[in-house]
């Protein structure tokens, strides 16, 4: 029995194959591999699509999120307010800039921050947001704007699974200060390898950034602060611009599965769905359901030829890493209760019909059979 995978990236690729071959062996005639006519070409793009003043292509989303706090100055002594479900770079950029990671539980509707939580952990050491739109729906950005506006905090937005997500029309990336995003391979807008990007309406934080991927430099052979490596490559760069071009076709291909996921599951209340709100539009990076047998559902479905993941099974206030911060069990019931309920199911753009049917009735029938039990 052949697998049905969470993403099929060997069929996308087939798709546009003739594409991508035609962008890399550009580059390799061009002769500029780092910060060539591709780079500067995307990162236009990039913005444009977004509808943003400036986009800085880097080397990964984790030094997105890191360069953007360097960017504003954020470090020692500084907190920074986070979701505690999230992947950890969130926390290591923090972390790395030498500030303080608070992490806030929940919407247990949502599983997106819950913008109460987050009011609730300000400090006169509070610095900045980080609010992360998870699973490719947005986070409540008019409640965390509204905060951060009545306390002078900048927002840097975790966009690495949200790319093309909007509230009202607006594309996530572009509420906050600055934001940070991903191109990791199985990203809705992914690289044949590692790459992210920065953007920001702030011409000067635009040109801070700059000068951080380039070891601290605006100018060749002359820095003026310690910065890093972290160039956006140039084939990546190319391959990047071929894909931005299907990223809406793709998108309403995830949302148009995702539906049809929602419809066959909505007569089982064993099976917590995403919620679809007024004005937010999910992009369905993963498409997330919530189970109270999780682990049980999830080893059934691999044996019926059916991946799926979980993300995330340890909340980031009790990940080891972070056991300095004294995190404990009970202090994120929501956030606990969502990392041993939560499992992502197949959502590839081009996901057969039929196998669409297989997962919802796999689905379906296992968890009914497990509520049974």
């Amino acid at each position: 029995m052949n697998e049905i995978p969470i993403l099929d990236l060997r069929s996308q690729h087939r798709s546009i194959r003739k594409d991508l071959l035609a962008a890399i062996e550009g580059v390799i005639d061009n002769g500029q591999y780092i910060v060539g006519p591709n780079v500067t070409a995307f990162e236009d793009e990039f913005a444009r699509y977004l509808g943003a003043s400036h986009a800085i292509g880097l080397n990964s989303g984790t030094d997105a999120l890191h360069l953007a706090l360097r960017a504003l100055d954020v470090g020692p002594g500084d907190e920074v307010i986070t979701t505690t479900f999230s992947f950890i770079a969130t926390a290591e950029a923090i972390s790395i800039v030498g500030a303080t990671p608070v992490f806030v539980d929940i919407d247990p509707r949502t599983w997106q921050i819950d913008a109460k939580a987050l009011e609730a952990a300000l400090t006169p050491r509070t610095r900045a947001i980080i609010p992360v739109h998870l699973y490719g729906s947005p986070a409540p950005m008019g409640e965390i704007m509204r905060i951060a506006r009545a306390h002078n905090l900048d927002v840097i937005e975790d966009c690495a699974q949200s790319v093309a997500a909007a509230i009202d029309g607006k594309k996530t990336g572009t509420f906050g200060t600055i934001a940070a995003f991903s191109f990791f391979p199985s990203k809705n807008l992914g690289a044949c390898g590692d790459g992210g990007a920065i953007v920001t309406d702030r011409s000067d934080l635009a040109e801070r950034v700059r000068a951080l991927r380039a070891h601290g430099g605006r100018k060749k052979y002359y820095h003026e602060e310690i910065g890093l490596n972290s160039r956006l490559d140039e084939i990546q760069a190319a391959i990047l611009r071929v894909k931005l071009r299907h990223l809406d076709a793709w998108t309403e291909s995830r949302r148009a599965i995702a539906k049809r996921y929602n419809e066959g599951f909505a007569s089982s209340h064993a099976i917590q769905r995403p919620i679809e709100e007024t004005g937010r539009y999910n992009v369905y990076h993963q498409y997330t359901i919530g189970v109270a047998e999780r682990n049980a559902l999830q080893e059934r479905l691999r044996a019926a030829g059916i991946a799926t993941a979980v993300y995330y099974p340890l909340p980031l206030h009790l990940q080891p890493a972070y056991a300095m911060l004294r995190g404990k069990e009970g202090d994120m019931p929501f956030s606990e209760a969502a990392a041993k309920s939560v499992l992502s199911l197949p959502v590839s753009p081009d996901m057969p019909e039929s196998d669409q049917n297989f997962v919802i009735n796999a689905v379906r029938e296992l968890t009914l059979t497990l509520s049974a039990a």
